[in-house]
């Protein structure tokens, strides 16, 4: 490693950047010192290593989660103060097997060395590299792997350093807050335009007492965005108690909402606190709020607006400290008109109302969320590794998703059964589109053709040039999105209408050509 990489890197601890473009950089800078196919870095998050940057990784290794205990490589290495190297004789298997990018996507020999990260004594995470030629670590001076070492945890402490020390100086008490939520699942997976802007939304009201309305489709996964919106509150250190309203029969619904007093109905042998008492000073989860019955939503209201609830069979009121989210798969505004919900009730929720997109709006994210799946699985059904074939990813790509996230980590889960049964001698196990058993939803083509380019030709008027830019630009996001006009529409920043009217007026093709 020269000098000039040294200071380079350094020189990125001071500059306004984001923490994955330090993190880019670091991992070039190794690189270029020693040789290598993929390199990654991880962090603990939990129990579990999670990839932050790659390189020379397939894009949807993103999705997967290593969990502790479960990779001797990877616990070889964490547990080590030193460079740890297996060379291609090592009989234990690599978490990046069948991950990195090769024309055949296998990987059957190769060298791996990896590097632990400690900061202040404490275990943070690593970096491993790999390498297709056996025994291509075999040259490394010991120099080298000083350096490398040395260089990555002085990047590391430093910049991990400089952002609690800004968390300090905008947030004050929230730090404590912010080291709890790291130590929390990161269960929601992808990068799409998509759930960036909910994830942008959720980030916005999470921090406030405000009331937040989740609408989406069933299986899209509004109780982890809710789980994410307390652990970024204030209240983070307080219940989150949660009330599947469609679980609830309308005898007891009232009872189990408020509470009730001993003898207060048949049955009822003993006093007992309500969900609303049980999440004082913390956050109540009302899941599937539009089937409520109308008789319970105005007792509900009143408790919105009163802050205070009345076990039945009592005639004594408590005060409650309670932040609400509500979701439903409903349309409540339609629920509203047709007289089956409370329209003062549906306002009181809906201060803050947050849509959640459905999976085939999210293009990519389709595969990091498989990948998530798949390292669940593959150690739950004892495999040692579960892959996905190419076509098996194209066809994930292109199907529909009525059951959105619920329904492919279902999916996923029978078809690494099928596929375990019919290679039972294999160790990596491939699930194939048979396995999959699911048919695409829109036309498959095995060439994706190159994006237009973004070039106007000089001559042109101003308006032509306009729409000529606008042109392109539809077109390749259409084409990136595979054809989807609302996730066109979210990652366009427009009206969906707009986008459709555009479309038919510079006659712009919404299916991919034949």
């Amino acid at each position: 490693m020269t000098i000039e990489t040294y200071i380079d890197v350094i020189e990125d601890i001071t500059r306004d950047i984001s923490s994955t473009e330090r993190y880019q950089r670091l991992l070039t800078a190794i690189q270029t010192a020693i040789p290598c196919d993929a390199i990654a870095l991880l962090k603990i998050s939990g129990a579990y290593l999670e990839p932050l940057v790659f390189k020379g990784l397939n894009p949807e290794t993103q999705g997967r989660r290593f969990k502790l205990g479960q990779h001797p490589r990877l616990d070889r290495i964490l547990n080590s103060r030193q460079v740890v190297r297996f060379d291609s004789h090592a009989d234990i298997p690599d978490p990046y097997d069948g991950l990195v990018n090769t024309p055949d996507g296998e990987l059957h020999v190769h060298d791996c060395m990896g590097i632990s990260i400690y900061i202040d004594e404490q275990p943070w995470g690593v970096i491993t590299l790999d390498a297709m030629r056996p025994g291509q670590f075999d040259d490394v001076a010991p120099a080298q792997q000083h350096a490398a070492i040395t260089l990555t945890r002085a990047v590391i402490t430093a910049a991990q350093r400089i952002a609690l020390l800004e968390r300090q100086v905008s947030h004050g008490h929230e730090v404590t807050a912010e080291l709890n939520r790291e130590q929390g699942p990161t269960d929601i997976v992808g990068n799409s335009a998509a759930l960036g802007q909910l994830l942008k939304d959720v980030d916005t009201v999470a921090g406030t007492p405000l009331t937040v309305l989740l609408q989406g489709e069933t299986g899209v996964g509004k109780e982890m965005i809710a789980r994410r919106l307390h652990l970024q509150s204030t209240r983070f250190d307080q219940p989150l108690v949660q009330l599947n309203c469609a679980a609830l029969p309308e005898t007891l619904a009232e009872a189990e909402l408020f509470g009730h007093t001993q003898g207060a109905f048949t049955g009822a042998t003993q006093a007992r606190s309500g969900r609303f008492e049980l999440a004082d000073g913390g956050t109540l989860f009302l899941d599937e709020i539009g089937e409520i019955p109308l008789p319970l939503q105005a007792k509900l209201l009143r408790v919105l607006q009163e802050g205070e609830v009345q076990r039945m069979g009592s005639d004594h009121t408590k005060r409650v400290d309670v932040r609400i989210i509500a979701a439903t798969n409903r349309n409540l505004s339609d629920e509203v008109k047709a007289g089956r919900f409370r329209a003062d009730l549906y306002h009181r929720l809906s201060v803050f109302p947050i849509t959640i997109p459905p999976l085939r709006e999210r293009g990519s994210d389709v595969l990091q969320l498989a990948e998530h799946f798949l390292e669940r699985d593959q150690y739950r059904l004892n495999i040692q590794k579960l892959l996905l074939t190419a076509e098996a990813k194209q066809l994930l790509l292109h199907y529909h998703w009525p059951g959105n996230v619920r329904e492919l980590k279902h999916l996923i889960s029978r078809a690494a059964l099928k596929a375990r049964s019919q290679q039972q001698q294999q160790k990596m196990v491939h699930i194939t589109p048979a396995n999959l058993g699911i048919e695409p939803s829109q036309p498959m083509l095995t060439e994706t053709p190159p994006p237009p380019t973004a070039e106007v030709p000089s001559h042109l008027s101003l308006k032509d040039a306009l729409d000529s830019f606008q042109q392109q630009l539809i077109a390749r996001t259409l084409a990136e999105h595979h054809y989807n006009v609302a996730a066109t529409a979210r990652a366009l920043k427009v009206d969906r209408s707009n986008l459709l009217r555009l479309i038919k007026r510079l006659e712009i093709p919404r299916r991919q050509q034949p």
